[in-house]
């Protein structure tokens, strides 16, 4: 599946969040340069605005429709594999994958897979809004409960999710209010772990200063790529 030198190419459809498909490329790079191999990536740049509108309205033919011409281009490229490195696109997750014109690393699957082999059966999500009020999509049902924050915990996570976006980056004071949630639902709800979903919130937790047992969806989904495109484990994700 690879050489000693260079891995499968790997097409990544970017600019849902420009910050978090910086993560996703430099998380892939330093992957690759952990296993001592050159990576084969490809990149197309998709219009925000226009797949926030289609998800927001669970317009999911269309939506399909519009990613699926961005898969296009990463094929055209040379993109044996494509991935989608962001949580609200996956709305029409089973709609593209009847129309992709390339394999897909399914971000969903990869969490999925995760959280039946840690075995979590209670687990609250973090992140957009329509991630949190749809369980992400509804992909965990029959792997895991998933414990819906209350209106007013979501509004508050929304709200400081919306800011991360946009700065890259939480205040401190967003940060502990993230952090002090993460603990008081996790004992009241007495969770597994709470998963974090939301790519943008890999600016904000990492393995070091994250103290509550999480599962890091942009984290795992990178592990997945390389699993994929590289036929190896790496133990770099960030």
């Amino acid at each position: 599946m690879t050489t000693e030198t260079a891995s499968v190419p790997i097409g990544l459809v970017s600019g849902l969040g420009v910050g978090a498909g910086i993560f996703y490329y430099r998380s892939l790079v330093n992957a690759h340069a952990e296993l001592g191999i050159t990576p084969q990536i490809v990149m197309t740049h998709a219009d925000v605005r226009r797949v926030l509108s289609l998800a927001t309205a669970r317009e999911t033919r269309q939506l399909a429709d519009y990613l699926a011409g961005l898969l296009r281009q990463l094929a055209g490229a040379g993109a044996q594999f494509a991935t989608i490195p962001a949580f609200a696109p996956q709305v029409c997750a089973r709609e593209l994958a009847e129309i992709t014109p390339v394999p897909l690393i399914d971000l969903l699957d990869a969490i999925a897979e995760e959280i039946e082999r840690r075995a979590v059966r209670r687990v609250t999500v973090l992140g957009a809004r329509v991630t949190m009020e749809t369980g992400i999509f509804g992909r965990l049902h029959g792997l895991a409960d998933v414990i819906s924050l209350r209106p007013g915990e979501i509004d508050q996570v929304a709200g400081i999710y919306g800011n991360i976006v946009l700065n890259e980056r939480a205040s401190p004071e967003e940060f502990d209010t993230l952090r002090t949630l993460a603990h008081q639902v996790i004992e009241r709800e007495r969770l597994d772990a709470i998963l974090l979903a939301g790519t943008d919130l890999a600016f904000v937790f990492d393995p070091e200063n994250t103290d509550f047992p999480h599962l890091d969806g942009a984290r795992t989904h990178i592990a997945a790529i390389m699993r994929c495109c590289t036929g190896r484990p790496t133990s770099n994700a960030g």
